[in-house]
């Protein structure tokens, strides 16, 4: 059973829900007749409801993998660092426009370290969503985030960045303050950043929101995230003028944690709950937490200007290509 139950099912969850509508029933008629026992039913039933998770977790395509990232019941990213960390401190502002509510980051203790957490959030009701603008930061975010980074790299602090946004905000106020110019200094100064830095993908990984806060030594990609350029439905758009091809697009950008592992763009994947992560938030946080300390401890010994130059050379190899002869 879940954690935290508020039952929002996705289209491929029907099975699941019909399972939960089959207990509530059950439940009921318990309770209208105390002397018959059906505690035996119930629990059969919540063993199927874990068997038909497993199920879904087995041949899931990459568009329903796209749906898990964007679950409404998935936890995001103040969630995680709550659940993983002892302890957080918020810090606030870019020390030149506003505090982007986009944008969260600050001090955390995690497994006994001080660390500097930072990452996108999303709201979890259409107040919250409005306040944090869906996830999708202003250039003020992505400097509050270089802000941050810069503060841990003075108390020699290790930095660990959760992405999940559909993007950044691409609106006109946004570009005038410099949206391309902010994202791009953040990549610029992350590669140079003189402390560890561990990237984890927990939701959506779309285009430059992501990369804004996408450069590090380590990679991780949970299990039922995605990570490419551009939406599904923003690529079917362009490709075939309307969004009803989202599906064969999902397919066909390779956008999925196992693709992004096969072409060397993430070094390691973190397994989710069976399901997805909204089934078992401490599930999912104890799994992001083991695999993010165990980079840690990888890359502490490693000295500074040698980790910035395996990180610079790390990222001269991705990608395929050819050289002509002539």
């Amino acid at each position: 059973m879940p954690e935290y139950p508020n039952r929002q099912f996705l289209e491929f969850e029907q099975p699941i829900k019909e399972l939960y509508e089959q207990i509530d029933a059950t439940k009921k008629l318990a309770e209208k007749n105390p002397k018959i026992d059906l505690s035996a039913t119930v629990k059969q039933l919540e063993n199927s409801i874990i068997e038909k998770r497993k199920a879904l977790t087995e041949k899931l395509s990459p568009w329903q993998r796209v749906q898990l990232s964007r679950h409404p019941d998935r936890p995001y990213t103040l969630k995680y660092i709550h659940l993983m960390c002892d302890k957080f401190i918020e810090l606030h502002g870019d020390r030149n426009v506003k505090d982007d509510k986009a944008m969260v980051g600050g001090f955390a203790e995690l497994d006994g370290q001080t660390v500097m957490m930072i990452g996108q959030q999303k709201g979890s009701n259409t107040k919250a969503r409005q306040l944090r603008n869906f996830g999708m930061a202003n250039p003020e975010g992505y400097r509050k985030a270089l802000r941050l980074m810069k503060m841990a790299e003075k108390f020699n602090k290790p930095v660990v960045c959760l992405i999940d946004t559909p993007g950044a905000y691409p609106g006109l106020e946004a570009e005038e303050r410099g949206q391309g110019e902010a994202i791009a200094r953040n990549i610029y100064e992350m590669i140079r950043l003189k402390v560890p830095i561990i990237i984890c993908i927990i939701g959506e990984g779309a285009s430059g929101g992501a990369l804004g806060i996408g450069v590090g030594d380590k990679t991780l990609m949970m299990e039922n995230t995605w990570y490419t350029v551009i939406s599904p439905e923003s690529c079917s758009s362009i490709l075939w003028r309307s969004w009803d091809k989202k599906e064969l697009a999902a397919e066909q950008l390779k956008l999925t944690a196992n693709d992004m592992k096969g072409f060397g763009l993430i070094d390691e994947i973190v397994p989710e709950p069976f399901g997805g992560a909204h089934w078992s938030y401490t599930e999912a946080a104890a799994l992001l937490k083991e695999k993010i300390i165990g980079a840690l401890k990888e890359l502490k010994p490693i000295a500074p200007a040698t980790r910035v130059e395996n990180r610079i050379e790390k990222y001269s190899k991705m990608g395929f290509w050819e050289e002509s002869a002539q």
